[in-house]
Formats: C-alpha cells, sequence, structure tokens
C-alpha cells in the first residue's frame, strides 16, 4: 500500500513539474488556437506534438483527415513529410563519414562516375557535402517541374543535372537543390549495397522504434489511418488532390510518418543521438548535420528575433531570443510540414497539416518558441491571416479575369497548326492535339497521369488547366513566325517550380 502511495506521489508531483515548466499558452490556449487557426486558414487536419525534457507535452490531431468521410486525424495519422526527409538522409551519409566508409568532402564522382554539372569546372569540384548543402548555383526548385511526379529514374534524373544552368555562383549562393539530395542519396548503396530507402530504414526507423514511418510514397493510399491531400489554391474551394509519386526523387523528400514516430526523432535529436537511454547515432554524426555549410543570411529579421540563418547537411538553423533552433519544412501536393528543435531548451516540435496553401503550420511553430521562449504575445495567425485571405482572393480573381478571356474567339491561324510534338531540353516532350476549332490538349509526356487543356483567349494566348488543379491554371503564350508555330512557354504552380518551360516544335 505504501508503494502505491508512492509512486501515485511521485506521479502527480512529475505532472505538477511538467505543468509548471509548460508556458500558460501551451497548457491553457493552444487548443483553441489551432482550432481557430485550422478554420481561418481552411485546414481539414492538423497533428501537433511538443516535446520537452525528454517526455511528450502535446500530442494530438486535430480535425479531419478525409473531408468525405470526416475521418478524424490522432496522433497516429499518416502524413507525407517530404522535405523533412533530408535531415535523414543528411545523417546517413554523416553516419557513413562517421564509420569512415567516405567523406563528405569527397567528390561526387568518385561514387556516381561520369556525374556532370552544368559546367567543368563544378563538376570537376562538386563534393558530397556541397550537393547537400544547396550550393551548386542553381535556382531554388530548378528542374522540379520535370523532376517532380515524373517518370524519369533516379539514374535519369542525375543525369539531367547537366542541363541546369546556375544563376548563381557555386558554394556561394543558395539554391534549394531537391536533385542534389538524390544525388547524395545514391551514394549511399555505392558504397553499403542497400537502396537508400532500405539503409534509412535500417540504420535510423528501426533502432528508434518509428514503425509506422515509409520511406516511400509507393502504397500510401492504401495505408490506413492515412491523410488525404489538399489544397485551395487557385480556386479557393478545398479540392482533393491526387498523391504525389516521388519515390525517383526519395532522398530528397519520400518520407510518409506521423506526429508519434516524428516525436522519436526530436527526442534523439535533443538527446544527442540517444533515445530511451539506447545510443542510435554518435554524437559526431547529431553534430555534423548541424554545421553550417551556407550561409544564407546575416541580417536582423523584420518579424522575427533572429539575425542568422544557415543551411547544414538537411537542416536550417538560426539563432531565436537568443537560443539556437534548427527547423526544416516540407511540401508535397497537399501537405506542408514542420520539425523543429532547440536543444539549449529540450524542446521538439512538429505540425503536419494537409492543405498546402496555407502558413498556419509556421506561424503556429513561432507562436510556440515565443511562448516558450518568454516572448511577448501577439496573435501571429491573426496578424497574418488578412494577407492570406487577400491572396485567395486575388488568386480566384486572376483566374476568373483569364475565363472571361475565352469568348470561342479562333486563333490567328488554324488550330490544327498547333498540334504536333513539342520538346524542352531538360524536360523532354510534350504533345499537342486539337479538341475542337479553339481548345488543344496537351500530353506531358514525362509525367504519368498529367494532362493539360489550352482554351483560346486572344493575342496567341491560350487558358492553360492543367488536370492536377495542384498545378496551375496560367495564360500560356504561343511564338507565331511567318504564319507557324514555333513554340509554347508554359508555367506550373511556383510550389513546383518558377520558371515557365519553353518547348520548341519539332
Amino acid at each position: 500500500m505504501k508503494k502505491i502511495i508512492y509512486t501515485t506521489l511521485v506521479l502527480v508531483c512529475s505532472t505538477i513539474s511538467l505543468r509548471a515548466q509548460t508556458p500558460a499558452f501551451v497548457s491553457d490556449s493552444l487548443e483553441r488556437y489551432i482550432q481557430q487557426g485550422i478554420k481561418d486558414w481552411d485546414i481539414p487536419g492538423l497533428a501537433i506534438s511538443i516535446v520537452k525534457d525528454g517526455k511528450v507535452v502535446v500530442m494530438k490531431g486535430f480535425g479531419v483527415r478525409d473531408i468525405k468521410t470526416q475521418a478524424p486525424v490522432d496522433e497516429n495519422t499518416l502524413f507525407m513529410i517530404a522535405s523533412n526527409s533530408k535531415l535523414f538522409t543528411g545523417s546517413a551519409l554523416a553516419q557513413l563519414e562517421y564509420n569512415k566508409k567516405l567523406s563528405l568532402d569527397d567528390k561526387v564522382s568518385k561514387y556516381l562516375p561520369g556525374y556532370q554539372l552544368y559546367d567543368k569546372n563544378s563538376t570537376d569540384l562538386v563534393t558530397i557535402k556541397d550537393v547537400l548543402s544547396h550550393r551548386i548555383g542553381t535556382k531554388t526548385f530548378q528542374g522540379d517541374f520535370t523532376f517532380w511526379n515524373g517518370t524519369l529514374t533516379r539514374k535519369q534524373i542525375i543525369g539531367k543535372m547537366r542541363l541546369l544552368k546556375p544563376s548563381g555562383q557555386f558554394r556561394q549562393d543558395f539554391g534549394y537543390c531537391n536533385s542534389c539530395y538524390l544525388t547524395a542519396g545514391e551514394i549511399i548503396p555505392v558504397i553499403t549495397g542497400k537502396p537508400w530507402e532500405v539503409y534509412v530504414q535500417d540504420s535510423i526507423l528501426k533502432p528508434l522504434g518509428m514503425t509506422n514511418t515509409y520511406t516511400l510514397t509507393a502504397g500510401i493510399a492504401q495505408r490506413s489511418n492515412v491523410s488525404k491531400p489538399y489544397t485551395n489554391q487557385f480556386t479557393g474551394q478545398i479540392t482533393e488532390l491526387p498523391y504525389d509519386q516521388v519515390d525517383n526523387l526519395g532522398p530528397a523528400g519520400s518520407i510518409v510518418s506521423n506526429v508519434k514516430d516524428v516525436s522519436k526523432w526530436l527526442m534523439m535529436q535533443l538527446d544527442s543521438g540517444k533515445f530511451e537511454g539506447k545510443r542510435i547515432l554518435p554524437w559526431q554524426v547529431v553534430r555534423k548535420t548541424r554545421d553550417i555549410n551556407l550561409a544564407m543570411s546575416s541580417r536582423k529579421s523584420a518579424v522575427n528575433p533572429t539575425h542568422f540563418t544557415g543551411y547544414g547537411l538537411g537542416v536550417f538553423m538560426t539563432d531565436f531570443a537568443g537560443k539556437q533552433v534548427f527547423w526544416h519544412t516540407g511540401g508535397a501536393f497537399g501537405f506542408v510540414t514542420n520539425t523543429c528543435f532547440v536543444p539549449e531548451l529540450n524542446l521538439g516540435i512538429t505540425i503536419l497539416t494537409n492543405n498546402d496553401n496555407q502558413n498556419f503550420f509556421e506561424l503556429l511553430r513561432y507562436q510556440i518558441l515565443d511562448a516558450y521562449l518568454n516572448q511577448p504575445y501577439v496573435n501571429r495567425s491573426k496578424r497574418a491571416l488578412p494577407a492570406q485571405l487577400k491572396q485567395i482572393s486575388d488568386a480566384k480573381k486572376e483566374v476568373s479575369d483569364l475565363e472571361k478571356r475565352v469568348l470561342n474567339k479562333k486563333p490567328t491561324i488554324a488550330v490544327n497548326l498547333f498540334e504536333g510534338a513539342y520538346n524542352n531540353e531538360v524536360y523532354g516532350g510534350i504533345s499537342l492535339k486539337k479538341l475542337n476549332d479553339n481548345k488543344l490538349e496537351i500530353t506531358f509526356n514525362g509525367h504519368k497521369n498529367l494532362k493539360a487543356t489550352l482554351d483560346y483567349m486572344d493575342n496567341d494566348e491560350w487558358l492553360l488547366r492543367y488536370n492536377n488543379v495542384a498545378y496551375g491554371i496560367f495564360p500560356a503564350k504561343f511564338e507565331i513566325k511567318n504564319g507557324k508555330v514555333s513554340s509554347v512557354k508554359i508555367k506550373a504552380n511556383d510550389f513546383v517550380e518558377y520558371d515557365p518551360y519553353v518547348f520548341v516544335k519539332e
């Protein structure tokens, strides 16, 4: 009886102690804040976990994972965590360096003979660390319209990197590069004989007990308790999307997980590579991922108490109210997610959401950091919401204005002259066929199921609508010379790639 009373007393005292360390915003206001946030920002579902001092403070789901069935989100609901996969890749390669299987300063060509970047000097110099640090000089997302959801194999994507003309300086300018992370990940099988997805599973996920985490997106729709992907971009209406299939870019962003499992990853990060007393990764490996390899900013932020930002091996780092914060975000069509840890506070946060057109998932993270770092309370969600609502309204108006230009006019030359094959050096081929006298259909040969329609507007411009609305709704412009079509310029959502592609008629 005394033992039972003593145990109960310890549990009560521990609960009181934990609550005393938890900011009032987290203990008293967080749930209301999230419930209001998912309503304001039109988010069907959200899952969150906060870990502090080796314990779970919050682990809960809000809203629904499926609008049709109203199935709720909980701590086990699966989401695509996308680029939060990158730190797993960086950690795996740092682990191989620790085990003396490679050096991060080794040339990529040592392991992938024939590997080329756009210019010879960069090709001769580029190392594993360079491709893990987004510092080869290309633009953010450059090439991703070709690679994301595409049919190219991993080897073919790596081969295409020689066509990506950089706009920045090698080892000087930051350009977020998914194909770089694929390249780094493809060194793992050369060293270990295991594909990236198997090595990460065996060396990190299994030892951590992340038993409901998957390194590939294949089969995601058939898994139980998995969230559907949604967007309200372009139309303003929440729309279900097909799941991205990005296993050809696996090391850059194919992991599927939930807040319960990600919490284990965060607690390992906060315990210098250990989880529940068991060594998962050597501290030297964990520390290596956090070394700044590229300085991104050294100016004070206008909205956050930060001054410096850099990138390591799959993780960003900054100062925040005097503490060092490490974080990453992930975006796939229908999902935006984040992970964050503050070792000096022994604090970790992960937030997973199923609407890709909102910033609430990041505002919530900052709101929690504000609370734990005693920053003056400002409702970040309410402050940012007007800009979000304006952006949605402006996008709807832009689409509406384009649709008003579709007046059943005929193009300046016969529509059949637009038919045929077109080619872009990076992407490859597309084909256009006539649907009627002012409507065309595009088939994107580099994607399995991607098509688009073109409705003639005026001035040789057409309204481009993809069959997957996440890719966007844009005007498309044909170049016509001497009565012949020479090329067409096609845009996709900035979420995929910023610059349009020019396809030349063959």
